[in-house]
Order: C-alpha cells, then sequence, then structure tokens
C-alpha cells in the first residue's frame, strides 16, 4: 500500500541548489534511510515530507487518513510542560484516558472518579497501553514524569521527542538523527523494537549499524540524482561502488567518442546537410556526458606527528573516589605505541574521570599517571568548539598561525587547511555560530588535528559528522600511527578502528576485553544464555520452598504504594545528581568547596542506590 508520493520537487536558498525535480514513493512497511553528504539537504526533504515546510515545485501526495510522526534533529517542546504532560499533550485518545486514571490514583477519596477511569481503561484495553509508556520513558532514561522541559538537557529533548513520537503510533515515522544522544543500550533496545513491531519509517542517520539492522531500503542522492537500492547497508555499499565504476567506464568511452566527435565538427563546411545537423545534435550530447564528473571532494587528514619514545602512559595503583563513590581503585596499566583502545559503560562508571586523570585536567587521589616526554594529546570532546561571538571560520585556524608545519619540512596556510577540510573561501568568512552542527565539528577536529598530536582521545567524534565524513576520518585513524582511545556508541565506527576495550563496570570495576564492540556484545550475549540456560537446569528445591510460602505474586496495598513512591524519588534523586554533575563542569569552585560538593554528590549516590535496591525487591516480587 502506498502512503506517499514526492512528486518532482525542487528546494533552493538564493542561488544554493540542495535538489532539483526529485521523485520516490514511501509504501508500507518499507524501513528506508536516506543517505547523502552533508549540505545536499536530506534535514530539508524531511521537513517537506513531514509538512514543517514547502517545496519550490513539486508535490508531495499523502494517502487520505495516514497519520505521522516525526522526529528532527531540534525538537520543538515546550519547556513550561512537564515530561508527562509533553507525553498527555498529543492527540492519542488512549493517553488521555491514561492521564484520567493516574490523576484518579493521586486523589484516591474521589472514589467514583477513581471507578469512572477504571472502567475506561478497561473499554479501551488501556492497560497494556500504559506499561508500554512507561516502559519507553524507562528504556529512554526520562523516569522523573514530573520534571519540566526547560530543565532537560539536549539530549534528553531529543530523548523525549523519540518517546512522543513512538507512542502515537503512526502509520509513518519520519526520524532525523533518532540515535544522537542515544547510549549503546538505549540503540540496541531501538533496533529491536522496530526490528520485533511493524513500524514504516523514512530517516536519516549516521549509525551504520542502525541502518544495517533495521533499514530494508537504502536511497541515496548524489549529484542531485536519486538512487534506490533494496536492501541494507551492505547491499547499499556493494552496489554504489558498482554504480560509481561503471560510471567512471562509461564516462571514459563517452570521452573517447567525444574526441572523435570533435575533429569530424572540426572538419565540416558551414553548409550542412540534415544528416549532419542530427549528428551535431548528437555530438553536444555526447559532450556533456563526456564532461561529466564526480564532485568527491574529501576532507584531506596530513598530521606532522613527533615520533613516541618508548615510554607513552603508565598508570601506577591510580585511585580516585568522590566522597564514598570509588571510580578506580589501584588501576594499572600501561599504554604502548600505536595502542587502540575503545571506552564503554554507562553513565557514572567513570569513563570520564578516567580521561581526566590521563589528560592531567584531574588529579588522583592516590597512584600516580606518568607521562613519556614525547606525548602530545589531542583531545576531541563532546562540547565541541568554544564559539567566541563574531569569531570567523578562518580567525579560528589562524589563532593556531598564518602556516601550518606538514610533513617533510612542507607548510600550508590556514586558507588551505580549512580547504582541505571542505570549507571554501567563501565559507571560511562566515562567522562560526552560523555554522551547522556536523560543520562545527568539522572545524573542531581540524583545531584538535592542527596541533599534531601524537595520542588522540576522541570522546563521541561520530555525532553530527555524515557518512561520507565518517568514512575519511575511520581511514585516516587506521593509518593513524599514535595511540587512540575512543569513546563512542558508534558500534561501526568502534569495531572498525579499536584492537580492545576498557569496560567500565562501575564501583571502580575496569576491565581489559580483547576485541571490538560486536566481539564483547556476542561474549556478553553467550553469559546471559548460559546463565539462562544454568538456572533452568538448578534443582527445584527453592520453587518447593515457594510452593509452601502464602505469599502472592501481587505487592500488597502498602508495598504498591511504597513501589510506586519509589519510583518518583529515584527519578527525583537521578534529576539532582545530574544537576550538581554538571555543577561540576560549569562552577569555578575552589578547593573546600569542591570537597564539600563532593560529599553532597556522594550522599545523593548512596541514596538512590538504596533505594534501587528496595524498588528491584519489589519488582522482583512482582515477577514471583
Amino acid at each position: 500500500m502506498n502512503y506517499l508520493s514526492v512528486e518532482n520537487i525542487s528546494k533552493s536558498f538564493g542561488m544554493r541548489v540542495l535538489f532539483e525535480n526529485i521523485s520516490f514513493g514511501i509504501n508500507e512497511g518499507q524501513k528506508i534511510g536516506f543517505v547523502a553528504k552533508n549540505g545536499t539537504g536530506k534535514t530539508s526533504l524531511l521537513n517537506i515530507i513531514a509538512g514543517n515546510d514547502a517545496a519550490d515545485t513539486g508535490n508531495v501526495v499523502f494517502r487520505k487518513g495516514l497519520k505521522t510522526a516525526y522526529l528532527p534533529q531540534e525538537p520543538d517542546l515546550n519547556p513550561a510542560l512537564t515530561i508527562e504532560q509533553t507525553i498527555f499533550s498529543s492527540d492519542n485518545p488512549i493517553l488521555k484516558i491514561i492521564e484520567n486514571y493516574e490523576h484518579a490514583i493521586e486523589n484516591p477519596n474521589d472514589s467514583e472518579a477513581y471507578q469512572k477511569a477504571f472502567d475506561a481503561m478497561d473499554a479501551h484495553n488501556a492497560w497494556d497501553f500504559e506499561t508500554r509508556y512507561k516502559q519507553i520513558l524507562f528504556k529512554l532514561k526520562l523516569e522523573n514524569l514530573h520534571a519540566k522541559v526547560g530543565s532537560l538537557s539536549g539530549g534528553q529533548k531529543k530523548r523525549l521527542a523519540l518517546a512522543n513520537a513512538l507512542l502515537t503510533t503512526p502509520d509513518l515515522l519520519i526520524m532525523d538523527e533518532p540515535t544522537n544522544h542515544l547510549d549503546l543500550e538505549m540503540i540496541e533496545w531501538l533496533e529491536n523494537l522496530f526490528a520485533k513491531e511493524n513500524f514504516t519509517l523514512f530517516m536519516v542517520t549516521h549509525d551504520r549499524y542502525f541502518l544495517e539492522r533495521v533499514c530494508n531500503e537504502i536511497v541515496e542522492l548524489d549529484e542531485g540524482v536519486l538512487y534506490s537500492y533494496k536492501g541494507n547497508y551492505s547491499y547499499y555499499l556493494e552496489k554504489r561502488d558498482a554504480r560509481i565504476e561503471n560510471e567512471a567506464t562509461e564516462t571514459g568511452k563517452a570521452k573517447q567518442l567525444f574526441k572523435k566527435e570533435l575533429e569530424w565538427m572540426r572538419r565540416q563546411p558551414k553548409a550542412r546537410t540534415t544528416k549532419s545537423k542530427s549528428r551535431i545534435d548528437d555530438f553536444h550530447e555526447i559532450k556533456e556526458r563526456a564532461s561529466k564528473r564526480r564532485n568527491d571532494h574529501q576532507v584531506q587528514l596530513e598530521l606532522n606527528m613527533e615520533r613516541m619514545g618508548t615510554k607513552v602512559v603508565e598508570f601506577h595503583n591510580v585511585s580516585k573516589s568522590f566522597g564514598e563513590k570509588k571510580m578506580l581503585e589501584k588501576f594499572e596499566y600501561n599504554f604502548n605505541r600505536g595502542e587502540r583502545v575503545g571506552i564503554i559503560g554507562k553513565n557514572g562508571t567513570g569513563k570520564s574521570t578516567f580521561l581526566n586523570i590521563l589528560t592531567g585536567a584531574l588529579k588522583p587521589d592516590s597512584g600516580k599517571v606518568i607521562v613519556g616526554e614525547t606525548v602530545q594529546f589531542g583531545y576531541y570532546t563532546q562540547a565541541g568548539i568554544n564559539i567566541k561571538e563574531g569569531q570567523k571560520v578562518i580567525d579560528v585556524i589562524r589563532e593556531y598561525g598564518d602556516y601550518i608545519p606538514l610533513k617533510k619540512g612542507r607548510q600550508i596556510s590556514a586558507s588551505q587547511l580549512l580547504e582541505r577540510f571542505l570549507f571554501d573561501p567563501k565559507k571560511q568568512y562566515d562567522f562560526v555560530e552560523k555554522l551547522s552542527g556536523g560543520e562545527r565539528k568539522r572545524l573542531y577536529l581540524c583545531t584538535v588535528l592542527i596541533k599534531n598530536p601524537n595520542f588522540l582521545i576522541l570522546d563521541e567524534p561520530t555525532n553530527d559528522l555524515d557518512i561520507v565524513t565518517l568514512n575519511v576520518l575511520e581511514s585516516f585513524l587506521l593509518d593513524f600511527p599514535g595511540c587512540l582511545l575512543v569513546v563512542s556508541h558508534d558500534r561501526y565506527f568502534m569495531d572498525k578502528i579499536v584492537d580492545h576495550l576498557f569496560v567500565f563496570r562501575g564501583n571502580a570495576q575496569v576491565e581489559d576485553f580483547p576485541g571490538n564492540y560486536s566481539d564483547f556484545r556476542t561474549y556478553e550475549d553467550s553469559n546471559i544464555q548460559e546463565k539462562r540456560e544454568a538456572s533452568e537446569a538448578a534443582p527445584k528445591v527453592k520453587n518447593d520452598w515457594k510452593q509452601n510460602q502464602t505469599s502472592t505474586n501481587t505487592l500488597s496495598y502498602n508495598e504498591q504504594k511504597e513501589y510506586q513512591k519509589l519510583e518518583k524519588e529515584i527519578a527525583n534523586l537521578e534529576a539532582e545528581l545530574e544537576t550538581l554533575q554538571n555543577k561540576f563542569a560549569t562552577e569555578n569552585w575552589d578547593g573546600a568547596e569542591i570537597d564539600k560538593q563532593s560529599i553532597k554528590l556522594q550522599e545523593i549516590m548512596d541514596k538512590i542506590e538504596a533505594k534501587e535496591e528496595r524498588w528491584f525487591e519489589l519488582s522482583a516480587k512482582m515477577e514471583e
């Protein structure tokens, strides 16, 4: 069944043409990934399909009654609403029934209103939907339903918009970079959700594993032409390479024919027959085909890296705690030249602490870190480039000098270096604050590499970079002779460039896993399966004991009240914890204040841990 048809649409901004006369359709059950370079109009196309923008020419024709939902890169949410109010502000009738039921629970004295709300839940089979809505928010770590949208981080807002889009149960879900601001656990959950349920998707994403595992079709906009590939990302790469190779062959043949026809044209007298006029018309077509060339300008990366000595970085019995919360305890490790390490772990397990100790931004409580004399760190952080008001792109690079040294005594001007990072001469004089997210990331990468580091630390480097730039960055890193340390949720990126992993488990546990992320995931899944099989094969003594008990599989009234209260208390504490953690990065505290706030931080962590233990006890009792 056809959901919508895009018919000959075009879009321009002034003299800049994004795309012209493109057409395609979206049918029920299709999961389409849209691929194109930065600046070619991916987001503009999504906005046109979603109805948030109009095409200059052409039309988008929807099937009558089609229900769509759109997840933009920057969600437009009402900052005055809470998370819960945002969810319930949609036009889904079941959500309104659930909202009434939630209010009835909070006012137990009004028995009539409670009964009416209870009956409505039964009549519309809303119980499962309520479970689903809470599960989605829990998976996206948005448990504090009363938190104001205005107080949320950019990542939390994006996750809230994703939850809202999923809960509207649309016929067609349109998404712009859905995996940005999701950790690995969330991304894998979302993959499984799309695999299990019959969603129809049209999305832009740089996450290549997501494209691989979710999409059944890839649509590429290349040189203004749309190409469709009926398969996943691997199939697309194979067929795209074959297409480009075939195009190059055809262009070569056209050039040979053009030379021959050009000679004929030059020999022709002014008086021409009908036959020669026909050949002249053909000549112009051949000339157009022969002059066709791909605009495959790519980021060019080059370093004048200082050679590393035998001593790189050594950790000797390094420990670090915040209050009672241990991040590292007697950590020992010696980095070798050319080592390539990936870092994974949940938030709060010590990843950032480790990186800050490594680079000298944070001192350990005990132990020492020895950095070799020849080591030059390059640290690409999530915070990105520091934007100065009124600063132009060229000014950012000129802070490092008008000329930048390269290998073998060569040098390059600041302007030439920017051209290698795809900033044309006109773009170099744009204000930095006007750049897109991907362009800012590209400029930031330039400023990190300009220092010629031999120990690169990359913290989420793939966000906002298009697939073409990612491929270039990966190729550069594969040839990078120095040390490499990467924190990323991009599994494809991690698999390609790291040799082993530091797995941060929490409570100062750091495991050195000998493999990439996919190897680790396989290992973890096999362990879970082994434990499940061992549990199923275990003697049934425990079950016999249960049969002699009088307890039921449900919680008592007081336990139910405690369970619901715990959920809210944990969510509030986690919000308080995040606010305080952010202040550590933004406030200019002295040593005494840092100690004071560290104690407070640990107290909050202890409360969360105690309440989570009790929450899990009650959860387990519900599942018995």
